[in-house]
């Protein structure tokens, strides 16, 4: 009786794993942090980021910045915000901390990427650069070691 039990709580887990999931996925511009999410899954923070990890592979705030990330990728492609707008329109509220997470999940900074995407997705559909460009999830870019000429 008691596994039964505990395979429909954890149902019920993923069930609300997946809301919040597709919170952050809607609601990624607006100011969100985990606090906010589990009181609205009824889970406490601690909880919630426990059960995200093991669920989807990342933390809350993990996936809601790669969101973000993904979002700053289209506009950054887009060209017509600097990259601090593009910063404030994603829901980030420091340019710091933007460009760090940037950093990290591209391999470059927001406005080389820019530069670079304006020249390589030249002529391409938008469907097809927003694949070949998506961020890539529970790895960080991979740094750039001493190459060989």
């Amino acid at each position: 009786m008691s596994s039964r039990s505990d395979a429909t709580q954890r149902l019920r887990d993923l069930a609300r794993l997946r809301r919040v999931r597709d919170r952050i996925d809607r609601e990624y511009a607006q100011p969100l942090d985990v606090e906010a999410l589990a009181r609205g899954a009824h889970m406490s923070a601690g909880h919630l980021s426990r059960e995200f990890r093991l669920a989807y592979g990342e933390s809350p705030y993990s996936y809601l910045m790669t969101r973000r990330i993904e979002r700053a990728m289209a506009l950054l492609r887009r060209g017509e915000l600097s990259v601090t707008e593009v910063c404030f329109a994603v829901g980030c509220s420091s340019l710091g901390t933007f460009s760090t997470r940037f950093t990290e999940l591209i391999g470059v900074p927001p406005s080389t990427y820019r530069r670079q995407v304006q020249d390589a997705a030249a002529g391409m559909p938008s469907c097809v650069a927003k694949q070949v460009t998506r961020p890539v999830r529970n790895r960080e870019a991979p740094a750039a070691g001493p190459r060989l000429a």
